[in-house]
């Protein structure tokens, strides 16, 4: 299992939070995501098949881009 934290600027509520969670819990090997809207992070558990590069692109696709 891999732990990743993901600076995200355009979280601005819970409810980003949860539209973040709700979309990479839909991918296969997503363990657990949580967030904190007011640091403007996620922090995900993951594991096979699942990517980091998988992941970012998720964000980039749902409008909640990753800052490198």
């Amino acid at each position: 299992m891999k732990k990743h934290i993901f600076s995200i600027p355009n979280i601005s509520c819970g409810h980003c939070v949860q539209a973040i969670k709700n979309e990479l819990s839909e991918m296969d090997g997503i363990i657990r995501v949580e967030g904190d809207p007011v640091k403007k992070e996620i922090h995900v558990q993951y594991e096979e098949p699942v990517t980091l590069e998988g992941i970012k692109a998720l964000l980039q696709e749902i409008n909640y881009p990753a800052e490198t």
